[in-house]
């Protein structure tokens, strides 16, 4: 097909071209947030929109409380148990005075978490705490597809 130089040729520009394409900065894209951000920032502007409706203050994001929720989110999904975590470590870690959580396993969505939370007497409570200053939700996905979440809730 070429004969001589010429495939060398094609073969150096066809690598310079990769080459040069390989070096060039990825264009700056934000990721696509994964279904259990997805999960947790829903459930976390639901928990919002619960607390405004009852003319409570919203809750700030915290991202210490957020460690927190995502781990023990996952941990509950690896482990397949149901149980809520210390919170005394929470609160020296994060530097809360005051600490509450909301565990919760099966539900298709950030939004439905929160309505079964509101159906809960004892969660709603959590949720609609005055004290409550910050918040953190953490979900994650077993191995069958079910969801487990924990929302973390603290006041410096």
């Amino acid at each position: 097909m070429f004969s001589g130089v010429r495939p060398t040729i094609v073969l150096l520009a066809a690598a310079s071209l990769a080459a040069s394409l390989w070096l060039e900065p990825a264009p700056l894209e934000a990721a696509a947030p994964s279904s259990a951000t997805r999960y947790a920032r829903a459930a976390f502007n639901a928990t919002n929109d619960e607390r405004v409706e009852r003319d409570r203050a919203r809750l700030r994001q915290d991202a210490c409380l957020q460690r927190f929720a995502t781990r023990w989110a996952r941990h509950m999904a690896h482990t397949g148990r149901l149980v809520h975590q210390g919170l005394n470590p929470i609160a020296s870690r994060c530097q809360l005075s005051y600490t509450g959580e909301n565990i919760a396993m099966g539900f298709p969505s950030g939004r439905a978490v929160v309505r079964g939370w509101i159906h809960s007497p004892g969660h709603k409570e959590n949720i609609l705490r005055p004290q409550y200053r910050v918040m953190a939700i953490g979900a994650a996905k077993d191995e069958h597809g079910r969801w487990w979440s924990s929302q973390v809730f603290g006041r410096r």
